[in-house]
């Protein structure tokens, strides 16, 4: 089985890592991607956002559809993970003061 850590993946992060407006991502993401793939991606970071603010799983089912065993496997990442999911959280919530304290206007 061929490891996620290869030439290729490196490829896919470096050119995510290029790209520099949302309408960008966007248009990147949709070219790589099928409509459902970006809707799956999009609930499982709403399923670790509602793990981090301690929803309970049958709300998370309702609000993604994803599956138990899915939210079980996001959340013990969200513990245990590489850190990744805590750090996008730490960066949204560093945002969300910043623009929350320096012009009153909140970014959702």
């Amino acid at each position: 089985m061929e490891t996620w850590k290869n030439r290729k993946t490196e490829d896919l992060i470096e050119i995510l890592l290029r790209l520099k407006t949302k309408q960008e991502m966007r248009n990147f993401l949709r070219d790589l991607l099928t409509e459902k793939e970006i809707l799956e991606l999009g609930n499982r970071w709403k399923a670790v956002q509602m793990l981090d603010a301690k929803k309970l799983y049958i709300e998370i089912i309702r609000e993604t559809g994803l599956s138990s065993t899915t939210i079980a496997r996001i959340s013990q990442w969200l513990k245990n993970g590489l850190g990744g999911y805590r750090l996008a959280l730490g960066r949204i919530s560093k945002n969300h003061h910043k623009t929350s304290s320096s012009s009153g206007k909140r970014l959702m």
